[in-house]
């Protein structure tokens, strides 16, 4: 597969070292050509310097041959011209854009992106999708992250241990999933001073741990306090920042947490007067710094469970969110692009750190491996991904044996199996059969062998 990635930012580079890493032959493009350089000094990953929407440098880029575009650049406008150019001009098969700005992403009545008109097979609103989980956290209190899967029905639930009194405390993995109490909860990962890893039966939890819990949606509640969480639902909270985001979570906070009392902070004018024009009554708009410890007092920051920090600056999110804490708020999540970042922030107080370009490089990912696999969700950019995969006759190695039979490579476990859309009660004896879909957690180091479990390379394809 020959696959064209527009824009060498943090979020195109970080697609097509992965896509490289599985043997897909990835050229990128950028106007940077210091970005370039990097990409072609590693990564096997070819480099073109010039505008992605400019016919020429996409033919240089290969756009003749390429199997698929990736636009990914900071720009709404050249991502859909680039899309446009690679259908018309090289009819490059299938083509993905991120476009940000709510004007491009809102329901397209008009059919503005058929592919008569602008030709993007998918769009990725990243804004929308941070807000979306954004809101799936607020509703369950304690948790650092909810990834839904199985269409609903299962959730990846990120949890801590710091209760040392909690249920999980001290347990094996192996009698955690044979304990009736634990039912329909798989461990699936844990995060460990700093390190990821997929925990053998015999590994304990231990306090301090970051978990990663597969278990059934309607069990959130019970799951959380089996792990020693048992926080009340969100009364009311801060959300710094009336950008995009900030905005799209407001609307599903108000229709998901109707009772949910917001305060919104928004550092520009204009934008503060537009937030409190649009959202009515219902919110209070505070125009001011979050920075700016009395605007937090005057949001009654301490008196609120929850701030949330979704303006465009990491620092700025950051900052605000630690002098919430400081002031007495009882959790902060707070958005921040700089990967760097994220592995320092939960020690610092922070209680969940949300990644825009993590989601929009997961979701990429996810129809780039389109095919057997239906769903995709990046667990931490460090270590690994939960697939949700079709199994088909004959070719996966996982019809082969029961579950307790399996000789699976360390990075990978299975943590569910869908038959006639439920989940069934996994045992050592469980056999997975055609048509079943199958959730794994799988360590990046395992993408290639995860691939040939599932039945070869159908499942990247176009």
């Amino acid at each position: 597969m020959k696959i064209i990635v527009c824009g060498a930012g943090q979020v195109g580079m970080t697609i097509a070292r992965q896509l490289a890493s599985e043997g897909v032959a990835i050229t990128i493009i950028d106007t940077d050509a210091e970005l370039i350089r990097r990409a072609d000094e590693s990564h096997d990953i070819r480099g073109v310097v010039g505008h992605a929407s400019y016919p020429d440098t996409l033919r240089e880029a290969g756009a003749l041959d390429a199997d698929m575009l990736i636009a990914v650049t900071r720009s709404d406008e050249v991502n859909m011209v680039a899309c446009q150019v690679a259908y018309s001009l090289f009819k490059v098969k299938r083509r993905i854009a991120r476009l940000r700005h709510v004007g491009y992403t809102a329901r397209d009545t008009n059919g503005l992106f058929a592919a008569e008109h602008l030709p993007i097979d998918v769009i990725i609103s990243p804004e929308a999708e941070v807000a979306e989980g954004i809101t799936r956290r607020l509703r369950t209190p304690g948790a650092f992250t909810i990834l839904p899967l199985a269409r609903g029905q299962l959730e990846v639930i990120g949890v801590g241990v710091t209760d040392p009194d909690c249920p999980a405390m001290g347990e094996r993995i192996c009698d955690l999933e044979s304990n009736g109490r634990f039912e329909h909860i798989t461990l699936l990962a844990v995060t460990r001073k700093g390190i990821t890893f997929i925990p053998t039966p015999l590994d304990r939890v231990e306090l301090g741990d970051e978990l990663y819990l597969l278990a059934r949606s309607e069990r959130r509640k019970a799951t959380m306090a089996l792990f020693g969480h048992r926080e009340r639902p969100i009364a009311a909270l801060v959300i710094a920042g009336a950008g995009n985001v900030g905005m799209h979570l407001v609307r599903n906070i108000r229709a998901l947490l109707p009772k949910t009392r917001i305060t919104l902070i928004e550092r520009d004018r204009d934008r503060a007067r537009h937030a409190a024009e649009a959202l009515g009554s219902d919110v209070v708009v505070l125009h001011g710094d979050a920075l700016d410890r009395g605007v937090l007092e005057e949001a009654q920051v301490d008196r609120k469970e929850s701030m949330v920090a979704v303006t465009n600056d990491d620092e700025s999110n950051i900052f605000c969110s630690l002098l919430a804490r400081k002031l007495g708020c009882r959790q902060a999540v707070t958005l921040v692009n700089k990967s760097t970042y994220a592995s320092l922030l939960p020690g610092m107080g922070i209680n969940a750190v949300v990644s825009p370009s993590a989601v929009t490089v997961s979701t990429v990912l996810r129809h780039v491996r389109r095919g057997k696999i239906v769903g995709l969700q990046t667990l931490r950019e460090d270590f690994g991904e939960v697939i949700e995969a079709t199994i088909s006759a004959g070719r996966s190695a996982l019809l082969t044996r029961p579950l307790g039979a399996l000789a699976l490579p360390e990075g990978i476990k299975v943590g569910a199996v869908i038959r006639d859309d439920r989940p069934l009660d996994l045992s050592p004896e469980t056999r997975i059969v055609p048509g079943d879909r199958v959730v794994l957690v799988v360590a990046y180091s395992e993408i290639d062998a995860a691939e040939q479990l599932l039945g070869g390379a159908g499942g990247r394809s176009l």
